[in-house]
C-alpha cells in the first residue's frame, strides 16, 4: 500500500468491544512488575507498560516538577507563554485552535495535538518519523524557530535559565530529582522533566473503559456506532484499532514498532496529488512522491474536546470529518486550495467512500463521545499548580 501504511487491527481491542470484555478486560492492576520504586503506572490490565528511556526513568517528583515546568511561562524565552497555552487540560491538552499563536505572535504551521497517552505514541509531531521519543519532540516548541513557539534561542537562553534558578522551590525540587552535586537546572533536565510529566497524562477512564470494566453499558446508539466503527462498513479500525485508538503504538514487548503514515485526500492543489505548502506530510522528510500529505493518524481518545480537526484544523466538527471519510476525501471547489482530494493519485488504499446512513453518522459519533474521559479533563493530579492570574 502507499505511504508506508501499517495495518493495525487489535484483537484485543475488536474482542473487548464486540464482546463486551474479556474476564479482566479494563481493570487496574497493581501488578509489582508493572511498578517501581518510585512510581506506579496503574493501568487496566490489558493495556501495556509504555517505552520509557533508560535515561529519564519515571518517578512521581520527576513528574511534579515537570508539571510545574509545563504550566511555568518564564520558561519562554519572552517569559509570556508556557506549554499549557497551547495545550488545555479542560481541552484534552489542546486549545481549540485550527493552528497557534507561539510566544512572539507567529502562528504554528499545525494543529496542536492532544497530549493524553502519548507515552505509547512511537513518534511525535504530525509527520516527523525522527522524532521517536517525548524528549527529543520537547525541543521542537522549546528551541524552534519556523514557526517561534516558545522562543527559547542563543540569545536568551541563559536569562531563561537565570528565571528558573532564582526560584528556590526550583532549586529544591531539581536537587531533589537530578542530584545535589553539581548544576542540575539544565534544558536537558528540564525536558526530561517536562517529558515525565507528559508520559504520566494518562486517559483510560471514559465511559467506553468503563463498558470493558463492565462498569456501566452503552446505549443501543453507542452500541451501534461501535460496531460500525470496528466492523467492515465503516472499518474505521484499520487506522484506529489499538488500545489508544491510533495505529502509531510503542510498548514493553511490542513485537514491532508501528510507525503509519497516511494520505487521506484532504488536498489534491494541483490535481497530481499536492498539499499545501508548508503542510505537505511526510515528503518533507522523504522528498518521496508518494508520501506527500501523509500524516500520523492522531489517536481518537478524547476526540469529542480537541477541535478542530485534521493536522491543519481545516475541518471545525466530528460530523464534517465523518462526512469527509465517508466521501473517500475532500473536493475543494474554490480558492487557493480548489482541488479533488478523492482522486489524489498518493491517497491511501484505506481511504474510499463509505455508504453512510445519517442514522449510520449519528451512531458512530454517538460512539466517539464514549471516549471523552472527564477525569483526565478535570483531574487536579494535571492541573495548573500556580495561582490564578500567575
Amino acid at each position: 500500500m502507499r505511504n508506508t501504511i501499517t495495518v493495525l487491527a487489535s484483537a484485543a481491542l475488536l474482542s473487548g468491544c464486540l464482546g463486551g470484555g474479556g474476564a479482566g478486560s479494563g481493570t487496574t492492576t497493581n501488578d509489582p512488575s508493572r511498578s517501581t520504586p518510585t512510581w506506579q503506572w496503574n493501568l487496566p490490565a490489558d493495556v501495556p507498560i509504555p517505552v520509557v528511556p533508560a535515561d529519564n526513568p519515571m518517578s512521581e517528583a520527576k513528574f511534579q516538577l515537570g508539571r510545574q515546568l509545563f504550566y511555568d511561562k518564564r520558561l519562554s524565552g519572552n517569559g509570556t507563554q508556557s506549554c499549557a497555552s497551547c495545550h488545555h487540560q479542560n481541552k484534552a491538552f489542546t486549545d481549540g485552535l485550527a493552528v497557534s499563536p507561539g510566544s512572539t505572535g507567529e502562528l504554528t504551521h499545525r494543529n496542536a495535538q492532544h497530549l493524553a497517552n502519548s507515552a505509547w505514541h512511537s513518534t511525535y509531531t504530525w509527520a516527523n518519523p525522527a522524532l521517536v521519543t517525548l524528549e527529543r519532540q520537547m525541543e521542537v516548541p522549546l528551541f524552534g524557530d519556523s514557526p517561534v513557539e516558545m522562543g527559547v534561542n542563543d540569545t536568551n537562553k541563559d536569562a531563561v535559565l537565570a528565571r528558573i534558578k532564582a526560584d528556590s522551590d526550583y532549586r529544591q525540587r531539581f536537587a531533589g530529582v537530578f542530584g545535589s552535586n553539581g548544576e542540575q537546572i539544565t534544558f536537558p533536565n528540564i525536558i526530561k522533566a517536562i517529558a515525565t510529566f507528559q508520559r504520566g497524562l494518562l486517559s483510560f477512564d471514559s465511559k467506553y473503559d468503563r463498558y470493558l470494566q463492565k462498569k456501566v453499558v452503552l446505549s443501543a446508539e453507542e452500541l451501534r456506532g461501535m460496531q460500525l466503527f470496528m466492523g467492515e462498513k465503516a472499518e474505521c479500525f484499520h487506522c484506529h484499532g489499538s488500545f489508544n485508538f491510533n495505529d502509531q503504538t510503542n510498548h514493553q514487548g511490542s513485537p514491532e514498532v508501528k510507525r503509519a503514515f497516511h494520505n487521506t485526500g484532504l488536498y489534491n492543489i494541483d490535481g497530481k496529488g499536492g498539499f499545501p505548502f508548508p503542510n505537505r506530510g511526510l515528503f518533507e522528510f522523504t522528498s518521496l512522491p508518494a508520501d506527500m500529505g501523509a500524516f500520523r493518524a492522531s489517536s481518537l481518545r478524547n476526540i469529542a474536546k480537541t477541535a478542530p480537526y485534521m493536522h491543519d484544523g481545516s475541518i471545525a466538527t466530528l460530523e464534517e470529518v465523518l462526512d469527509f471519510y465517508a466521501a473517500g476525501g475532500r473536493n475543494i471547489t474554490s480558492g487557493p486550495h480548489a482541488g479533488d482530494g478523492r482522486l489524489n493519485p498518493y491517497k491511501s488504499d484505506l481511504i474510499a467512500r463509505i455508504n453512510l446512513s445519517a442514522q449510520d453518522k449519528q451512531d458512530i459519533i454517538a460512539f466517539l463521545k464514549t471516549l471523552t474521559d472527564d477525569t483526565l479533563l478535570t483531574n487536579p493530579r494535571f492541573s495548573n499548580p500556580f495561582p490564578a492570574g500567575q
